[in-house]
């Protein structure tokens, strides 16, 4: 679970609570983005950084996902603005629902295995 997530001089910093090294991610459409780290900073508490690649950034919305590598769950999201932005920028809508549905499929299985068990 991410506490704390923000953009600084170009890096994503996230703060992950976790008793040993998380097992994580960063996607942008599709892809795993380079140069995550880790660094603890108490028992329990993990401060992740990644520098955003200026390749990635581009007019419209960029939404990136963090996704835990253990179940595949996405643990946050975050979008960066550029240029003008759109209203009805088709990508940002897009992106939202599928952000929705991710949320939808994760409780729809928690359902299902609780119903199960």
């Amino acid at each position: 679970m991410l506490e704390l997530s923000r953009i600084r001089g170009g890096i994503w910093e996230g703060v992950i609570l976790s008793q040993e090294l998380p097992r994580v991610e960063v996607l942008h459409l599709g892809q795993v983005l380079e140069g995550l780290g880790a660094e603890r900073l108490a028992e329990g508490k993990w401060r992740l950084s990644l520098p955003i690649p200026t390749e990635v950034l581009a007019d419209g919305v960029q939404t990136f996902l963090v996704r835990d590598l253990e179940n595949g769950e996405i643990v946050e999201r975050f979008s960066i603005v550029t240029g003008a932005p759109l209203e009805q920028d088709l990508r940002a809508e897009i992106d939202l629902l599928r952000a929705e549905l991710d949320m939808l499929k994760r409780a729809f299985r928690r359902h299902c295995a609780e119903a199960e068990g």
